[in-house]
This record gives structure tokens, sequence and C-alpha cells, in this order.
């Protein structure tokens, strides 16, 4: 009898919990909703690591921080000082990883070099002069396979190189060619429709610039990188 007892009030007192904050969560989207336009679509309302303080997360991966009623707002890295830790940073990180499986590899430019065991995608401008520095940088990297996505938005000239690139008889040759000598493909025509697509899926993934390398974790890294912390990246990551 006392263990069934015990047992109802476990689950009245759990009852209680979940009620109390989904009233807590519609509080905090009524009032933050109200008072500011661009927070009347809020994608998720969750408890953070800091207590009485709630992540608000919107447009997909904006984060912003509440309290228990959305009186006051906060935007900015929220900071673990015990652990060091960017606990903002790494929820951004988690929140844009892209699955290295769900890539259409068919769309991208294959360079193998050593065993190609390791992997890693790139999405690159052809216009981009940081692109063609970790491009430089890149050829130092042994035993990898590189899918390179052109990614042609930085102007209309990115896109014509693209399809020079693509439609070149070796696709790999005339992408290195280009980057690292400076010399271009002679144009020719081809199927150009998986460079359209490479834009669809960039913006998907909100790729805003030029170079960004995806490893095989869905870990994703802006920017031209050196070798050396590509070369710490893929050991770390099992492919």
């Amino acid at each position: 009898m006392m263990m069934k007892l015990m047992k109802t009030v476990l689950i009245a007192a759990a009852l209680a919990a979940t009620l109390s904050a989904a009233a807590q969560e519609a509080t905090i989207r009524k009032n933050l909703g109200e008072r500011i336009p661009q927070l009347q679509k809020i994608d998720e309302v969750s408890k953070s690591p800091m207590p009485g303080l709630f992540e608000i997360r919107v447009n997909g991966t904006e984060i912003y921080y509440t309290d228990a009623e959305g009186n006051f707002l906060l935007q900015g890295n929220l900071i673990d000082t015990k652990q060091r830790r960017n606990l903002t940073e790494e929820r951004v990180d988690k929140l844009t990883a892209i699955s290295f499986d769900s890539l259409p590899l068919k769309d991208a430019i294959t360079i193998v070099r050593g065993n190609g065991k390791r992997k890693l995608a790139v999405f690159a401008d052809p216009n981009c002069s940081f692109c063609k520095k970790f491009e430089r940088d890149l050829l130092q990297v042994d035993n990898v396979t590189v899918h390179l996505f052109l990614y042609p938005i930085l102007s209309a000239d990115s896109n014509e190189k693209s399809r020079h690139i693509w439609c070149a008889k070796d696709k790999a040759k005339a992408w290195l060619d280009w980057m690292v000598r400076d010399q271009l493909p002679k144009a020719a025509s081809c199927d150009s429709a998986a460079i359209e697509r490479n834009i669809e899926i960039g913006r998907k993934y909100k790729i805003n610039g030029t170079p960004l390398s995806i490893f095989a974790d869905g870990s994703r890294v802006p920017g031209a990188i050196g070798a050396a912390e590509v070369e710490k990246r893929l050991t770390t990551v099992k492919n």
C-alpha cells in the first residue's frame, strides 16, 4: 500500500513539474512575442546550464537568453568559467553540424591524396582569395579524400568560372590548376546543374562564406585554417 502511495505521489509531482515547465515556457513566449516582434516565432525554449536562465532559439541557430518571465533578454556568449567552455559557441556548433553522410557527394569534385582514408568536404568559391590560400595549404595534407563543392556566391564571374571547372574533362585538375596555378580551363558545355544544387544546399545549411570545411563528425570550420589545424582535426575525428 505504501509503495503504491509513493508511486502515485511521484507521478503527481512529475506531472506538476511538467505542467509548471509548460506554463513557464508559455509565459516566456507570450511576453517576448508581444514585446519584441522579431521573437514572435520562437523555435525552442529550454533551460540553460545557468540556474534561472533560459535559452531562446530563433531562426534555427540564433541563441538568446532570458529569465523565467521573459522580462529581460541577453544576447552574447554564456561562459562556463570553471570548465573554461563557451557554452553558446558549443550549442551553435551542435545546431549547425552537418551530417557528412547526407552531403550529395555526386555534386562535388573528389580529390584523393595518398590512401584517401580520411574525409573532408569543402565549400569554396573560385574567386575567393582565402579559398586559394586554403587550397595551397591542403596540398600539404596527405591520406585524405577532399570533396570540393563549387559554391559561387561572390559574383556572377564566380558562377562562370565554376562552370568552366565543372565542365572540364578532369575536374580535380582544373580546380587545382585555377586555385593553385591561376590557370583557368577553356570554356566547355555540360550539365552544370550540380552548381545550383550546391548553392541550394549551402543556403539550407546557412553557409554564408567561403571556404567552409566539414569534417566526418559533422563539425564545420569557417575560414582558411592552416594545414596543421586540418591535420589535427582529421586525426582526432573518427571517419
